[in-house]
């Protein structure tokens, strides 16, 4: 679906794919919009009435997402098929393809340059690309589940990656430090959008709800309730005068974004990374913004205290990333010994059958 922003236009409904629609982007220009399947193709729709659009079979599974690059040139996408691919927009021209992951790739997205590709996926990393080399430049392994979701920073210099153990990561993709670290949703984050001017972000999760966040304080601003079930995704427009939201409940709302102007001024003309390390456990001062069903509502102005960002030395990072890897390698120990447990007890249960079944044979 197409939807006009203006009140009453009509909204366009493409048809084509086989199976259930996964991800939709929009070409910069705005003139071609691409779409992703679990019918495992890509499509390119030129957005107007007739809704003509050219196919190809991407991947060998599920396409869970499509990105445009910056020139519009080229785009990108991640399949369950555990590839990330490039392709040339114009024929749909095969490039070339990213392999290292070892499970689904959730989410694939191009830097602001278009020199960087991120990606995140059910292997519990985040892998960051050179494009030019197609090398994989780092690997970020810190999430205890796996990466729903990963975005890169207005300003290119780091991402923000979204996962199924309820937190959200920001990261410098020059140094590779973990800048910023939110634990604030009770259920998996689904979605993730920075606002143009990089001082804000936004997450979406299965909590139903919609957290808005600082990032040049490193804290919560709001949390907005609007969907009834699952919040699935959530995008700023261009401008980031909107952003809009989906949800489990069949529901697509948009929001009116005027928290930057009342609560901190103008927006700088310049994106800025997030400076500091903050780490946020819940524990923040927030404000609460319930919905009507069914309706959107705008974000109003409420003052709360800024929290101090908390510094965490390099030495106590690597060595909790120790523990985390270590508790990891314990974790699939103890998978493979109850795998194990499970068959010896099956066989056992089918020994004491047989015997069973051989003493009731031997019974006169």
């Amino acid at each position: 679906m197409v939807w006009h922003m203006k009140p009453q236009s009509r909204a366009y409904r493409f048809t084509g794919h086989k199976d259930a629609v996964t991800c939709v982007n929009f070409s910069p220009s705005g003139h071609l919009l691409a779409s992703g399947s679990r019918d495992k193709t890509v499509r390119i729709w030129v957005p107007n009435v007739k809704g003509e659009s050219t196919v190809f079979r991407a991947h060998t599974a599920t396409v869970r997402s499509v990105h445009f690059c910056s020139d519009g040139q080229s785009f990108v996408t991640a399949s369950d098929d555990k590839t990330v691919k490039v392709w040339a927009t114009h024929r749909q021209k095969f490039l070339f393809s990213l392999s290292q992951h070892i499970n689904w790739v959730r989410c694939a997205k191009f830097s602001p340059d278009g020199r960087l590709i991120v990606s995140a996926s059910d292997d519990k990393t985040v892998k960051l690309w050179d494009k030019s080399s197609r090398e994989c430049v780092h690997s970020y392994c810190e999430h205890g589940g796996f990466v729903t979701y990963v975005d890169f920073h207005p300003s290119g210099t780091c991402i923000a990656a979204a996962g199924m153990d309820n937190t959200v990561k920001v990261w410098d993709v020059r140094t590779h430090r973990l800048l910023q670290h939110y634990q604030l949703h009770s259920a998996a984050v689904n979605g993730l959008s920075f606002h143009p001017s990089g001082n804000y972000l936004i997450t979406a999760s299965s909590d139903s709800t919609l957290k808005i966040l600082d990032l040049m304080e490193g804290r919560l601003l709001y949390t907005l309730h609007g969907h009834q079930g699952p919040a699935t995704t959530v995008a700023f427009s261009r401008t980031g005068e909107y952003f809009a939201s989906g949800g489990s409940d069949e529901q697509v709302m948009v929001w009116k974004s005027n928290f930057d102007i009342v609560d901190h001024g103008e927006v700088t003309k310049v994106p800025r990374p997030p400076a500091t390390l903050a780490s946020s456990m819940g524990n923040l001062p927030e404000v609460d913004f319930p919905v009507p069903p069914g309706r959107g509502r705008s974000v109003e102005s409420v003052q709360s205290q800024p929290q101090e960002p908390v510094s965490v030395p390099q030495t106590l990072t690597s060595t909790l990333e120790h523990i985390v890897g270590q508790l990891d390698v314990l974790t699939q120990t103890v998978s493979i010994l109850e795998q194990r447990l499970t068959l010896t007890e099956d066989k056992l249960k089918q020994c004491l059958e047989n015997q069973q079944l051989i003493m009731q044979r031997a019974t006169p």
